[in-house]
């Protein structure tokens, strides 16, 4: 039987049970101000402030000495310090409502709690532990059901102070955040490593194929000097539309066909299996390319099943050479100057196979694609020891509060 006094995972020695307060126990409020965007200024004037909109965006989330928050006009407030607790009373959804920002640091410059906050400074209560209590599914669950509003959701301070959680004694708590922040601080790292992965990518994409009116790349392997051959795509690839299954053939079963039908179909550059067809319209081969002819236009991935293609993409049989190079159309915003509709935007069959592409020899292109797969599969390590350190911060924080 679980025992609802004690965490499932808990740092060795610490064997009490956690004891049950409410949230307007452990707390005392900070006056917050309704100061909305018109304050801010792009002057330094020794104010800033927490707007709700920048905690939803983690511009405010741990706030410590790398924080950019905006500067805002001079004022009479009632400031934050280190230790508070920053609240968005208001969210597109029930996930964020009541999302925290916590301030780490002794702050050099004049910080106010703005538009749509609540400001709390914990009492016998470690910050950070508070912090990811909030965080945590335990509070989620009551901020889902306390929370009220159609569009717009929101909670009251005086819902939100009606929160009874479980603590353990201050010196636990200070360990459970520790360790949680250090976890958040790796995660942090790798998703910064990540980025820089991406961009060199696409630094590697835009000097090792031609610019708009060049024949030649500004980077080439040693050994190949000649001029790339401009083309019809539809002259070096076979191209296959897509054709949605009919409604009712759609399924949840893995055995049957995977249907493609979009982007929402592709992670990570690869199609991940969500919809599945036992009516097979057009279909595509492992190992093809897999584009999306329909908003947003030009997202590519690959296939490692054979697939049934829904009218929202296409198939091409195309090396990686071929692959890499409809990414840089997409990232340069090639299908644009093709996209129809100003609502919806969407690219045919014959706009695909008309689009011009420069091709190098075949050497080179094997070249090139290995070159560039070898930093896909780089990235893609990175995204998913990511997607590691995420889940098992999810899972921390199931388990080590009560």
């Amino acid at each position: 039987m679980k025992n609802n006094k004690k965490p499932e995972i808990r740092f060795l020695g610490y064997i009490e049970e956690w004891e049950q307060r409410k949230l307007d126990s452990i707390v005392d409020r900070v006056k917050s101000y309704s100061l909305s965007r018109d304050v801010e200024t792009n002057e330094y004037t020794g104010y800033k402030y927490i707007h709700y909109g920048d905690i939803h965006t983690k511009v405010a989330d741990v706030i410590d000495e790398s924080s950019n928050l905006p500067n805002i006009k001079v004022g009479n407030y009632e400031l934050l310090e280190k230790g508070d607790l920053v609240l968005a009373d208001a969210s597109e959804d029930y996930q964020g409502i009541a999302t925290p920002a916590v301030i780490t640091i002794d702050i050099p410059y004049k910080l106010v709690s703005g538009l749509h906050t609540i400001a709390l400074r914990p009492k016998q209560v470690d910050p950070l532990f508070l912090y990811y209590l909030i965080n945590s599914p335990t509070f989620r669950k009551y901020g889902y059901k306390t929370g009220t509003g159609m569009k717009v959701f929101g909670i009251s301070v005086t819902n939100l102070l009606k929160f009874e959680g479980m603590f353990p004694l201050l010196e636990e708590q200070t360990k459970i955040g520790k360790f949680l922040k250090q976890l958040d601080d790796t995660i942090v790292l790798h998703q910064q490593e990540l980025t820089t992965l991406k961009q060199t990518k696409q630094g590697f994409l835009q000097k090792m194929f031609p610019k708009e009116g060049a024949s030649m790349p500004e980077i080439r392997f040693p050994g190949f000097n000649g001029a790339w051959e401009q083309h019809k795509l539809g002259q070096v690839v076979n191209i296959t539309m897509g054709q949605s299954p009919n409604g009712e053939n759609y399924t949840e079963n893995p055995n049957d066909h995977i249907l493609v039908q979009g982007n929402a179909d592709i992670k990570n550059g690869w199609v991940a299996p969500r919809v599945w067809t036992t009516q097979v319209t057009k279909s595509a081969d492992k190992g093809d390319i897999i584009l999306s002819v329909r908003a947003p236009v030009g997202d590519v991935g690959k296939t490692q099943y054979d697939v049934v293609l829904g009218r929202g993409v296409a198939g091409i049989k195309g090396n990686e050479f071929i692959f890499q190079s409809l990414s840089k159309m997409k990232s340069n915003g090639f299908w644009t100057k093709y996209s129809t509709g100003s609502t919806f935007e969407s690219i045919n069959s014959n706009d695909l196979k008309e689009a011009i592409i420069s091709v190098p020899g075949e050497v080179e292109q094997i070249k090139i694609g290995n070159f560039f797969k070898q930093l896909d599969d780089t990235i893609s390590l990175h995204q998913r020891e990511l997607e590691a350190l995420k889940e098992t911060k999810k899972a921390f924080l199931q388990k080590m509060f009560v």
